[in-house]
């Protein structure tokens, strides 16, 4: 029988719905309470081995008949959905399982959306956890226990109101193609999504979610969860120093084993080669990034978090894909592996379009899958900081933008990309950064378009009311109702022959000047060469003189145009 890893899991949602909390809840630990803001601040991983599992779900397990396979659960926690793109591999997320969460008063967020928008991309298998079920109105808590038994000690119109909630998130799901249900109506797992209500604060529901999450593992991942001898492959967590060791990295090691005194090659900016000096894992509970406390191994074996001290770190990067190899002849294939996953992310181009940058290569990916689902074109990719002679080279082409996510622009640079006309957009959340560009690029296409409408000349119809002549010529000025579609100054009028009589020099209402005027209005032009009684009669029918060019312009802006207008667009068009 092969041997079975511990799944890798990840914690996606919105960003203050209780994705540490929760993890604190099962861990027994407070780190969510040193945070700042109780948001968290940095990626970490934490093992929870399976005798915990069983002490915490063991009657509900029994009660299925699961027989437990599966060492443990390695954990990944973060500030957001980032982590879930910056724990990749080539061709999908080392993530085996995601639990989604949201808090089941507010339901569901933007970065909830866009946390379900990687699960599809990565066709990543998750259930959802709805929190704070403690903080709904009347909810009588009772400590660790399972779901069933507290929702059966609930009053009827708390009952029903927690069913009001569950099923707008099964809506929301439904709307995005995830058929979902409460954990225990589901018919299908293989179909349908698990909901596990719970409470981090009173430790309600969690024995049931464990159990979701143990049986899903256990009986539909078993082929992914089989460990690989030889290579390990991790992804680079964070890099940082440590007293005595220098600088550091912490990785989340998916596959294989590292030992001591590997050959390890991480990728990035450029690739480093180096070898594992030391290896240390935090105690079974603990975390990856707060805990002081490590142990010094020889090997460790997939799933698992793992501190690795080696020379020449300094320039690795969060998000990195790492190998580790034994044998230094197996060194030039783990190379050429490691650059054939970096490529797909960091590249340049001399092609029209936006400059991205990123704290990490995860983080860049995020960005370049999104960017080209929206079709944005894009120039270049690039981990790290924005430099001046990135901004210059922008310069050069029609449309300068750089997006910096997790990356902030220094003033100086800043300054300069003003200067030169260039868009620069920072934000650590990839949803608000592309909402500030696509806000900005749809006010800008609006300007330009504006500005292209104020050039040519709009059809119109108007005519020449009797009674109204003010002044014969040089310039004629007479009264007009604008029949269909929009006159404006500067533009030429004709007659029903075809026959040009003038340009609009003025348009006036109750004597004050206008730019132009619409459809259903009453006014008074100044058009210069017209003569009342030689080129222009009262009562005539007049016609805005529209070129082939115009045509085509309004044409391709249809959209911006009125009705009227657009009656008289196709008319010319058929003409």
């Amino acid at each position: 029988m092969p041997n079975i890893r511990s799944p890798i899991l990840t914690l996606l949602g919105h960003v203050d719905h209780g994705k540490t909390s929760l993890l604190d809840r099962i861990r027994g630990t407070t780190i969510a309470k040193a945070e700042p803001g109780l948001i968290t601040q940095y990626i970490s991983a934490s093992y929870v081995p399976i005798d915990v599992i069983k002490n915490v779900s063991g009657p509900l397990l029994e009660k299925l008949k699961i027989d437990i396979t599966i060492p443990g659960l390695l954990w990944i926690d973060s500030p957001g959905h980032e982590a879930f793109t910056t724990l990749r591999k080539r061709g999908g997320a080392i993530a085996d399982l995601a639990v989604l969460v949201v808090d089941i008063n507010e339901g569901f967020k933007p970065q909830t959306e866009e946390s379900l928008n990687y699960l599809k991309q990565f066709k990543t298998p998750f259930v959802v956890a709805a929190t704070k079920i403690d903080k709904m109105m009347g909810w009588n808590p009772k400590e660790n226990s399972s779901f069933m038994i507290s929702y059966n000690d609930q009053s009827d119109r708390v009952q029903n109101d927690l069913e009001e909630k569950l099923y707008k998130i099964i809506g929301e799901l439904g709307s995005r193609g995830f058929e979902a249900e409460r954990y225990d109506r589901v018919s299908d797992h293989t179909k349908q999504v698990c909901i596990v209500p719970v409470s981090s604060m009173t430790g309600e529901g969690i024995p049931d979610l464990l159990m979701i999450i143990t049986g899903i593992a256990q009986r539909f991942l078993k082929d992914r969860l089989e460990l690989q001898e030889g290579e390990g492959k991790g992804t680079v967590l964070e890099v940082k120093d440590f007293k005595g060791l220098g600088t550091t990295i912490d990785v989340v090691l998916y596959d294989g084993e590292i030992k001591k005194g590997d050959h390890i090659v991480i990728g990035g900016a450029e690739i480093v080669k180096t070898k594992a000096k030391a290896l240390m894992e935090p105690e079974a509970l603990k975390e990856l990034r707060i805990d002081k406390g490590f142990k010094t191994v020889n090997e460790v074996h997939a799933a698992a978090g793992i501190k690795i001290a080696a020379p020449t770190l300094e320039k690795v990067i969060a998000g990195s894909p790492l190998r580790a190899v034994s044998n230094e002849k197996f060194l030039k294939k783990a190379e050429e592996e490691i650059k054939a996953e970096v490529s797909e992310v960091v590249f340049d181009s001399d092609k029209e379009g936006v400059l991205l940058k990123a704290d990490t290569l995860g983080s860049l990916e995020a960005l370049l899958k999104t960017l080209k689902e929206k079709n944005i074109p894009i120039r270049k990719a690039h981990v790290g900081s924005l430099t001046k002679s990135e901004v210059m080279e922008m310069k050069c082409l029609n449309d300068p933008i750089i997006l910096s996510f997790g990356v902030k622009v220094p003033a100086d640079i800043m300054q300069l990309a003003k200067d030169n006309c260039i868009a620069v957009f920072y934000s650590d959340v990839i949803y608000k950064l592309l909402e500030d560009y696509e806000k900005w690029s749809s006010e800008k296409k609006e300007r330009e378009e504006t500005k292209c409408l104020a050039c040519v000349a709009r059809p119109a119809i108007v005519k020449s009311l009797p009674g109204y002549v003010f002044r014969q010529s040089k310039p004629a000025v007479f009264g007009v109702e604008v029949m269909k579609g929009v006159i404006r100054t500067g533009v030429k009028l004709r007659n029903e022959e075809g026959k040009t009589i003038g340009t609009i020099k003025d348009i006036q209402a109750e004597g004050e000047h206008k730019d132009e005027a619409e459809a259903g209005e009453r006014v008074a032009l100044s058009v210069e060469d017209a003569t009342i009684g030689k080129n222009v009669k009262e009562g005539d029918i007049l016609h805005a003189l529209v070129t082939k060019k115009d045509i085509e312009v309004l044409n391709r802006l249809k959209y911006r145009l009125r009705g009227d207008e657009k009656e008289l667009l196709e008319e010319l068009i058929i003409k």
